[in-house]
């Protein structure tokens, strides 16, 4: 029977000759399978620069409105309601209990509206083709689309598209609409599930939709390591142009975790704040003495990655280059860092050896720092016994931007790297909100940063760690 021509795959050239090729090599005589395999090719790393930004944060929606808060030091953070907590299919008295048991009160919430510089939902979330959309999702597809307007990679070519991937990851994904399915089950009401429940809540479908919003045929790909997952997600997208996977990869991380269940769950872990609900913008305090845990927060970060040589043959706009992805467990607690730090020391040093910069050149660290009692001190440690001399001098500049914007948990570690680029390509350091009384390991010159500093940063490093001890560090270096 013929083949059907409406329902052939359409195969752009380069791909019709590498299927031509493996066709012709495969109908070769039997004998051929007794040879040995031919080596793997040799493959020569390529190089890697970052060509666009877009960002949704709770300072604002867009890199332009979020950079200029952040080095202001404005904050993010704020009281939240009953409202916040996505408890609409429930009735008034559960919520306000709900409300009442949360020990923690204080959020870094994304600006929602019409105005510039707000996320608008209409856009973005609540028309009729968006059914499939949960928040994290929207947020990914707002921050992208801007990430590549920025990169001016929006393209119609087969080929381009084929060699264009994605590598969005999240760390929870839709806790409200499990809150919401979990509630149809308590009421006998599960015949009016959603068919869109497990695509809203599935965290690879934000790169799906990405993917499938502009044709990219490339690599796609979701992480998932907590607090990490932005950092690692930027840090695989890297490595798979530097394989010849992609020749433009569309990465970051994205997450929507303001909603009862999420902010219950950190609450029992003691991880979030509990003594500034009254003071919500005084509340995360990276580094400072007063510090009690975290303020949740909300949002995504986008960069666009690309191999040099592509991007230098489009005229494209670099505004750094990526140089080391330094990642490490810590093996020891599904919390809790171990006190030595070895795991962020190996981390940072395995960035550094990758990279071929020496610790010395390093302006610039944004560190996880997320205003916990332990993991910031050990950080800080960390970054001591890494950098000496050169952090003891206090040539190298260290800060959290966490205090602007609280822990954004999955989309921490790419918007963080944002700043971290931003950093270098603007030549400002930005500032750690709430430092008051520095922790005891600081000393004279090494301090994190109270205002926003100008300075030539050539190199800086992004540190992400995750629950379950998993360590990341990002190195970017100036435009080559």
């Amino acid at each position: 029977m013929a083949a059907n021509p409406s329902r052939r795959m359409l195969l752009s050239p380069s791909l019709s000759r590498r299927i031509r090729r493996i066709s012709s090599s495969s109908s070769s005589s039997s004998s051929s399978s007794l040879e040995p395999f031919e080596p793997p090719p040799a493959v020569t790393p390529r190089r890697v620069v970052v060509t666009g930004l877009g960002m949704v944060t709770p300072l604002g929606c867009g890199v332009e409105a979020t950079w200029k808060r952040l080095i202001e030091g404005k904050c993010g953070v704020r009281a939240i309601t009953p409202d916040d907590l996505k408890m609409d299919n429930f009735d008034r008295e559960t919520r306000m209990h709900t409300f009442e048991q949360l020990t923690s009160k204080v959020a870094a919430t994304v600006p929602r509206g019409t105005d510039r510089g707000e996320f608008n939902e209409e856009l973005w979330l609540n028309s009729k083709e968006h059914r499939s959309i949960a928040r994290f999702i929207g947020y990914a597809l707002c921050a992208a689309d801007e990430a590549l307007r920025d990169a001016n990679w929006i393209t119609t070519e087969q080929e381009q598209k084929e060699m264009t991937g994605v590598s969005i990851g999240g760390g929870t994904g839709s806790i409200s609409d499990i809150l919401d399915a979990a509630q149809m089950i308590c009421e006998k009401r599960l015949r009016r599930l959603s068919p869109f429940f497990i695509p809203r809540i599935l965290i690879n479908m934000a790169s799906g939709h990405v993917s499938m919003k502009y044709g990219f045929q490339g690599p796609n790909h979701a992480a998932v390591t907590a607090c990490a997952t932005g950092a690692h997600s930027i840090g695989d997208a890297a490595r798979m142009i530097q394989f010849g996977d992609a020749n433009v990869m569309v990465a970051g991380g994205t997450e929507s975790s303001i909603d009862a269940l999420s902010i219950a769950g950190f609450c029992r872990s003691r991880a979030l704040t509990t003594k500034y609900n009254s003071c919500p913008e005084e509340s995360s305090r990276p580094f400072d003495c007063s510090r009690d845990g975290f303020v949740i927060g909300e949002g995504s970060g986008v960069m666009v990655l690309e191999e040099l040589e592509h991007a230098k043959k489009r005229g494209a706009k670099i505004y750094a280059e990526f140089r080391g992805y330094g990642m490490s467990g810590d093996a020891y607690h599904i919390t809790k860092p171990h006190s030595d730090g070895k795991g962020a020391i190996l981390a940072m040093t395995r960035a550094l050896k990758q990279s071929n910069v020496r610790a010395n050149q390093v302006g610039y660290v944004n560190a996880h720092a997320t205003s916990t009692p332990l993991g910031d001190a050990v950080e800080a440690k960390a970054i001591k016994t890494v950098f000496s001399d050169h952090a003891s001098s206090g040539a190298l500049a260290l800060s959290s931007t966490k205090g602007a914007i609280g822990h954004l948990l999955g989309a921490a570690g790419a918007v963080e790297a944002i700043f971290t680029v931003l950093a270098i390509h603007k030549g400002i350091a930005p500032l750690t909100l709430n430092v008051t009384k520095p922790d005891p390991v600081f000393s004279d010159a090494f301090m994190p940063l109270t205002v926003s500093k100008e300075m030539a940063v050539r190199a800086a490093m992004s540190n992400s760690f995750g629950f379950g001890g998993t360590n990341t560090s990002l190195l970017f270096t100036s435009a080559p």
